[in-house]
């Protein structure tokens, strides 16, 4: 007997090695995983593309430079979409390691050690990180083959570019690497983690708990000035050379990740003033507390709203500042062949820009599904004490607009700024057709049609996020949410 089930307990002990990608946030994980990958593919093939189309042109293409510049953002932008990415994984995992706060403290308490277990969730990472890169990698592939195919139609261009290209592997290397980190980082929570906590549920952070971290502040503080002083030099050395945008590109990412870092001390005051505008019910009051009270769960949720309105925002504000510097040096006349050019690249970039956005609407999307399962019991008990359940679908529904026109608003003005610095840092020292002057500085130019798109596509994505945690929020019943 002991010989025959052997053989048949080897393979059932190895199955559950991988049901944790069915935890709830790990298919959301490689999804981000994979598009940041064929964000990435298709990106390296157009930005080359495109600097071959250029170089085809015999007015633009007896110089390199608009196709190194073209080069330049392209790399740059990659970096922007596996950031992006890395933040919303390291986001998620956080929510997921708060949901597993009693299993963790279980563990803990029969002689499990935080360090293991926040090495599992590393490693976890890292599998999220490798499906979704190589899923990412052959979706990424095809489309850019077939988005070369469809651009050669169009322009009807003589510029030849092979896709297969042994750089298409860097960001799937990349984002691999960095899923893995960001599981890290998310994981950081493990280490705090203590037997007692047995005996709880989802633990978050309170707010006088965040404001107790100073170490984090002034590493915040620290990041923040030094990116600050990087976007000024980005913009004075960009009156010399082209690079000045590397050098602001380091400086918008050190200021962004200090806000990333700080979200928790900076996105309660900005809630508190968007609380008004949802009146004194119950469920508006209630969902503004539930905003305020945990600050680290929203900013999680808010701050990848954040990037996604300011990726957008910041390109749609640099192609129109472009515009506007070439139209100074042709004296308020704009040439025509450099406008269509601008706007056929705007139109590309624009939509490859829009993909970091998904991948921050996926975030939000995720972190409000696993935050509400995540608080089935407090959700429950608020059934017991006589809300009904159109109330509760209220309060997710208002907590989800709430932070989300605050991050709308937030990303709007960080768009606005950053965009310019690109324009001006990248731009400042390059002759503008026709007259072939180095433009000065030139105020930012906001472009009205992409920030209505923006404001409508955040409404959309707002209610199309809600609709899940919603439906789960009322879905089981008070009696059985509350002994969970």
């Amino acid at each position: 007997m002991t010989t025959v089930a052997l053989p048949t307990a080897r393979p059932r002990a190895a199955a559950p090695s991988l049901a944790w990608l069915r935890e709830r946030g790990m298919g959301a994980s490689i999804l981000v995983s994979a598009i940041s990958t064929a964000f990435g593919v298709v990106l390296i093939t157009m930005t080359g593309y495109i600097g071959a189309m250029l170089q085809a042109v015999p007015d633009y293409g007896t110089s390199d430079t608009l196709a190194a510049i073209v080069m330049i953002l392209g790399m740059l932008l990659l970096g922007v979409a596996v950031y992006v990415g890395a933040i919303v994984t390291a986001n998620t995992f956080a929510t997921i390691v708060a949901g597993r706060t009693r299993r963790i403290a279980l563990l803990r308490l029969i002689g499990a050690s935080a360090r293991a277990q926040r090495q599992e969730v590393a490693g976890q990472g890292l599998v999220v990180g490798l499906i979704g890169a190589f899923a990412g990698l052959a979706v990424g592939t095809a489309g850019a083959y077939a988005l070369v195919a469809v651009a050669d139609r169009l322009t009807g261009t003589t510029a030849e570019y092979a896709v297969a290209r042994p750089e298409l592997l860097l960001p799937a290397i990349a984002v691999a690497l960095t899923t893995w980190t960001a599981a890290w980082a998310g994981s950081r929570r493990v280490l705090a983690v203590t037997p007692l906590q047995a005996l709880g549920g989802t633990v978050e952070l309170s707010a006088d708990e965040v404001s107790g971290r100073r170490g984090r502040h002034a590493a915040a503080i620290v990041l923040g000035v030094l990116g600050l002083a990087l976007l000024a030099g980005g913009v004075a050395i960009g009156m010399i050379t082209p690079l000045g945008v590397v050098v602001a590109f380091f400086g918008g990412l050190f200021s962004f990740t200090a806000l990333t870092m700080s979200a928790a001390a900076v996105m309660p005051p900005l809630l508190r003033l968007t609380a008004r505008l949802f009146g004194r019910s119950v469920p508006a009051r209630m969902a503004a507390q539930n905003a305020l009270r945990y600050p680290e769960r929203s900013s999680r949720m808010a701050i990848g709203v954040v990037m996604g309105v300011a990726l957008v925002t910041m390109f749609a504000v640099a192609t129109e500042s472009v515009k506007a510097m070439a139209a100074v040096s042709a004296g308020g006349q704009l040439d025509a062949a450099f406008a269509q050019m601008m706007d056929s690249f705007s139109a590309v970039m624009m939509t490859l820009v829009a993909v970091s956005a998904v991948i921050a609407a996926v975030g939000l999307v995720n972190l409000l599904t696993i935050g509400v399962v995540q608080r089935r019991r407090e959700l429950g008990m608020l059934r017991a004490l006589g809300l009904s359940a159109a109330q509760v679908r209220r309060m997710v529904l208002l907590e989800a607009v709430h932070l989300t026109v605050t991050a709308l608003v937030f990303g709007l003005v960080l768009g606005i700024g950053y965009g310019w610095i690109a324009a001006q840092s990248v731009l400042g020292s390059v002759p503008m057709p026709p007259a072939w002057l180095s433009p000065t500085f030139v105020p930012p130019a906001v472009p009205l049609v992409p920030v209505l798109v923006v404001v409508v596509a955040t409404a959309v994505l707002t209610l199309v996020a809600a609709v899940v945690p919603t439906r789960l929020a009322t879905r089981v019943a008070p009696v059985e949410a509350l002994v969970e």
